[in-house]
């Protein structure tokens, strides 16, 4: 491919991972309406069911496609994204949401560690200066105050968790595996966060018995879950870990933009600083050229 090739592909990457961190950002006060009458581990295990069985009606044989290979890769990569939200939800129980979303948002630091470590890439100057740029604006606008607790501590598990999935996919995504392993990745959730509400709630699962609650969860399952899995992993396939993590970071960004227009909530001096100082990482990051924010990532074989 040319250089004129690579970078259209790395910038289409860079805005499908932003309309799926909107995504996820739309869902904020949907989640927050819908688990007050939905348990928490059931709502995401129907959810995920809902997104895999919906990806599997589209396209049945992309599984089946995949390598023996790829497909064990998929099935570790979907366990850590499902033990991570199980994690996650967990320690929401445990910790105020501005907490942590903060410590979630940590992933962003694990990134390109996990990258140094595990992926032998080096990651230069200007990209830590983005990232530690893109943690204090998460951090400004997010946090009234951290301790640290049992809540706080699983949380933290769990965000290097995403980190070690962000690591993964990048490493073993490719383009023409990105349906299979999407879909893949979805059951695993899925499977992960049904025994969870089947052990950890009432005997059975929950489900949403009005209307409005199960639009909310079928566009929670179909666009920011199965669209927005598929997307990341596409876009995975053409960005490095630590670029993808920064560019994630926008996720608490677009929530506080959509909780303000259609959520009702007003706009903060700390929404407004912390929302630009993680755009101006994003923006730091893509103005550098890709040679210089880590090397080239060597898809590994496991």
């Amino acid at each position: 491919m040319t250089d004129h090739g690579e970078r259209r592909t790395s910038l289409l990457a860079t805005l499908t991972l932003l309309a799926m961190t909107a995504c996820w950002g739309s869902t904020f006060f949907l989640i927050k309406d819908l688990l007050e009458r939905v348990p928490t581990v059931d709502f995401l295990g129907v959810r995920f069911l809902v997104a895999g069985a919906a990806m599997l009606a589209v396209a049945p044989r992309a599984i089946a496609r995949l390598s023996p290979q790829v497909r064990r890769h998929a099935l570790v990569l979907g366990c850590l994204y499902g033990v991570a939200q199980i994690l996650q939800t967990a320690g929401l129980a445990h910790t105020p949401a501005s907490v942590s979303g903060f410590i979630t948002g940590l992933y962003v630091v694990a990134t390109p560690l996990f990258a140094a470590a595990i992926l032998r890439t080096r990651i230069t100057g200007a990209t830590w200066a983005a990232v530690l740029l893109a943690t204090a604006g998460l951090g400004v606008l997010t946090l009234d105050g951290l301790s640290i607790g049992y809540g706080e501590a699983i949380t933290l598990v769990g965000a290097l968790l995403y980190a070690a999935h962000i690591v993964g996919l990048g490493a073993w995504s490719t383009p023409a595996d990105a349906l299979g392993m999407s879909i893949l990745q979805v059951l695993v959730i899925a499977v992960i966060c049904m025994v969870a509400a089947l052990v950890g709630g009432a005997p059975g699962v929950v489900l949403p018995d009005r209307g409005a609650d199960w639009a909310s969860l079928v566009y929670m399952a179909l666009v920011a879950g199965a669209a927005a899995i598929l997307a990341q992993t596409w876009a995975q396939a053409h960005l490095p870990p630590t670029r993808s993590a920064i560019i994630m970071s926008m996720e608490p960004v677009w929530a506080a933009s959509f909780a303000v227009l259609l959520g009702g909530e007003s706009v903060t001096a700390r929404m407004v600083v912390g929302g630009l100082m993680v755009l101006a990482a994003m923006l730091v990051v893509e103005a550098l050229p890709r040679r210089r924010i880590e090397a080239e990532v060597t898809h590994l074989a496991v």
